[in-house]
């Protein structure tokens, strides 16, 4: 009699085993899958809830891990211990990390779902376990990352939320960005609360850089911040539709701040405020800012890190130019000023009041500038059409139809038919 328990005990462990490994059977026999299935197969916790628990699996593929930057991969952070099917994930799942950081479930205009910043490929693999207990597989176009303590500081809270990561920002694996500058502000102006605010919001944060210019760090008031932050929104990169708009928490009767994404052709992401009404300390106009650190996940949210304070209007159109030099979204603008003598410069800062009408890098590679480019004087008349002599925002050129002067003996009066674009 005993001897016919113990052969059913072990008869009913060999099932609950079979079952179980039918996910790791896939993932195992999957090539594209190998190195997700290494760092797993290597993990105790990992095994046992595939021995075990139901659960959904966020599987990126070998082409992810070549592209991750990272020493270490976490893979309970692409574990939940509830079964989802793409149609049924909620906005957020918990993850088996230690802390039980959140995973975000987004989706784009085009059907896309992503976890975080990685999308979902319509590939899906559902296992049942002898419990009955389902296991689903969903494989990702990217390595989830989540928000890890230096070596050192034990302390530092697992999952924080914004305000926690702004005030130990020193102590998290973020490149060595320093935010101390924007950390002091927010708490002069006595707005943690705003990154304290329990649910999921996109929070931008200034970097230390961004305040190379001595008097920028006293412009940043309550107003500013709150214009830092998108509430009830998570946007990671990814999954951001670029020039949409959003509501910030600086969005209200008598000031309207709304903020946006979009990404260069080189792959760099930007973030634009466009202050639509302001008031006597935040002027009318937009200001953009380079994504220098991305997607860092925190328990209400997502943290980006800019290069500047987005809002504060504290530059001329000649040093934002100039800023722009390097790698920025005008450099080829920039070089072909240059390139002709740099005069135009001279008329820009001439000006009280002046617009540009800038050519992205990308406008500058057709064939047919390259000739144009060779003629001096043709180039300096095609500049200087693109100068024009007032504050013009984007506001006004849609109220009518407009001509405006541009600077230079050799220019004729500009004229601009507004287009509406339909989205």
């Amino acid at each position: 009699m005993l001897n016919a328990a113990a052969l059913l005990l072990a008869l009913l462990c060999a099932a609950n085993a079979a079952a179980a490994a039918d996910l790791a059977d896939k993932l195992r026999d999957d090539s594209e899958l190998s190195q997700f299935y290494s760092l797993l197969e290597s993990n105790q916790i990992a095994n046992s809830t595939l021995s075990l628990r139901s659960c959904t699996i966020f599987v990126p593929t070998n082409e992810a891990f070549q592209r991750y930057k990272s020493k270490t991969a976490h893979v309970l952070y692409h574990i939940t211990t509830e079964a989802y099917t793409q149609k049924r994930l909620p906005n957020t799942v918990s993850s088996d990390m230690a802390g039980n950081p959140p995973l975000y479930i987004t989706k784009n205009s085009n059907g896309d779902i992503f976890v975080n910043n990685a999308r979902i490929i319509p590939s899906l693999s559902v296992e049942t376990n002898s419990d009955g207990k389902r296991q689903i597989m969903h494989i990702i176009d990217e390595v989830l990352e989540p928000l890890t303590v230096k070596a050192g500081h034990s302390d530092t809270p697992n999952n924080p939320n914004a305000l926690k990561f702004l005030k130990n920002a020193e102590e998290f694996n973020v490149d060595n960005i320093g935010v101390r500058t924007y950390r002091s502000q927010v708490t002069m102006a006595k707005k943690e609360s705003v990154y304290d605010a329990a649910g999921q919001h996109t929070f931008l944060v200034p970097v230390d850089e961004g305040f190379k210019l001595s008097a920028r760090s006293s412009l940043v008031d309550g107003k500013v911040i709150d214009g830092h932050v998108i509430p009830n929104t998570v946007i990671f990169t990814a999954a951001a539709q670029h020039d949409d708009p959003k509501a910030s928490a600086a969005f209200e009767d008598l000031l309207k701040v709304t903020v946006s994404f979009f990404k260069q052709k080189n792959g760099k992401m930007y973030v634009k405020s466009n202050t639509i009404v302001g008031d006597a300390k935040h002027r009318v106009g937009v200001v953009l800012a380079e994504i220098v650190k991305a997607n860092i996940p925190v328990s209400n949210g997502v943290v980006h890190l800019i290069h500047r304070p987005l809002m504060i209007i504290d530059t001329t159109v000649t040093q934002f130019l100039q800023e722009n030099a390097e790698n920025g979204a005008l450099r080829k603008f920039y070089e072909v000023i240059m390139d002709n003598g740099g005069a135009v410069l001279d008329d820009i800062n001439s000006l009280t009041e002046v617009t540009i009408l800038a050519p992205s890098n990308e406008a500058w590679n057709s064939s047919n500038i390259n000739n144009v480019l060779r003629d001096r004087n043709k180039m300096r008349q095609i500049l200087n059409m693109h100068i024009i002599k007032d504050r013009l925002n984007v506001d006004k050129i849609r109220q009518k139809k407009c001509k405006f002067d541009c600077p230079g003996a050799h220019c004729q009066q500009q004229h601009f038919p507004v287009l509406q674009r339909s989205r």
